[in-house]
């Protein structure tokens, strides 16, 4: 006598579901919350009107791909997604173009021997010692995160695709140091990022590239401590004063983007205005006088006596209160020529 047919057994002998799979099929009902859909077999599958672009589009007997993603509802459908079986094709076509030296982006999902992640069917793996030119303490850090790297090996066989990070890293810092070497000159105007603070100086970012500012090369006026007028993550703009192509290295400079309070303090006096001022200094020739704002000036022998033999020191000393007359000023070098108020011998 013949059995008879067990459609749960020609069922489980004709497929199963595990979540993942990518499985082709049929829509074969529409309702306002999703579609039932048949992919063989006597289950048929739930998609959610959510995982559709455009649901008001979709129709009975459209045929598409779709991934499982619950092996049971509250129905007891299986649900699937195609959105996701859309997203695996793309990163399957993406990882077959892939040749040896391409750049790609992925996220790690785990670490094993190395970092773990998958490119549709592709499985990815970069090595520890590809993961960064840098020393690593601690690789699930990257667990999660969006990496580039490129390709060093590549098993279309066995879908496996090796990568460097480092690789990649090294790359863009040449073409980086290049680009910066190129476009670098004396006197050009550069923006920086101060990334690191010395006693002697501070280390400025310019394009990717560290370069050095003196702290005689911040402030006209003496700083004990580069923090008086920079702190890290500042960002300023800077004038390239030294190239050194040869040892790679660049010299900035941040006060040669400021006025010299000397000249400023020039710029302040009028010419033929008298002005109340203190000798500070004695030469052979005449004296240096330092008048209200700061600024000083030469008071010259010829501008203090009618007698060309007297001496300066006959006529002023240092400390001496004096009023002087702007004769002629040079505010280009921060110049400036005085002569007595009262000229006589």
């Amino acid at each position: 006598m013949s059995e008879k047919f067990n459609l749960d057994i020609i069922d489980k002998t004709f497929t199963s579901y595990k979540k993942g799979q990518l499985f082709d099929g049929v829509v074969v009902m529409k309702r306002t919350d999703g579609v039932i859909f048949n992919i063989g077999g006597k289950n048929d599958a739930f998609i959610p009107a959510s995982d559709f672009e455009d649901f008001d589009a979709v129709k009975i007997g459209d045929r598409f791909s779709v991934v499982i993603t619950k092996q049971k509802n509250e129905e007891g459908l299986i649900e699937a997604s195609k959105s996701l079986a859309d997203a695996l094709k793309i990163a399957n076509q993406n990882a077959q173009t892939l040749r040896l030296g391409s750049k790609f982006s992925f996220v790690p999902t785990s670490v094993g021997n190395g970092l773990l992640s998958k490119m549709g069917d592709y499985k990815i793996i970069i090595p520890f010692g590809e993961v960064s030119e840098h020393y690593v303490k601690d690789f699930h850090k990257f667990v999660g995160k969006q990496m580039e790297a490129v390709v060093t090996e590549i098993d279309k066989e066995n879908k496996t695709i090796i990568g460097s990070v480092k690789l990649l890293q090294e790359q863009i810092r040449v073409a980086v140091e290049k680009n910066f070497w190129n476009s670098i000159f004396i006197n050009k105007i550069v923006k920086g990022r101060v990334e690191r603070i010395m006693p002697y100086g501070a280390f400025v970012s310019v394009d990717g590239f560290d370069c050095f500012l003196h702290i005689s090369n911040i402030a006209y006026e003496k700083i004990d401590k580069v923090e008086e007028v920079l702190h890290v993550g500042d960002e300023r703009q800077f004038k390239v004063i030294k190239v050194d192509r040869e040892n790679k290295k660049v010299e900035l400079s941040l006060k040669a983007l400021l006025e010299n309070p000397k000249i400023t303090r020039v710029k302040e006096l009028v010419v033929g205005q008298v002005y109340e001022g203190e000798v500070v200094k004695l030469l052979q020739f005449g004296a240096i006088v330092k008048v209200e704002n700061g600024a000083t000036g030469l008071l010259h022998i010829s501008n203090c006596t009618e007698n060309k033999t007297r001496k300066i020191y006959e006529l002023v000393k240092v400390g001496d209160k004096v009023e002087v007359e702007v004769i002629s000023k040079d505010e280009e070098q921060g110049r400036v020529s005085f002569k007595l108020k009262d000229l006589k011998d």
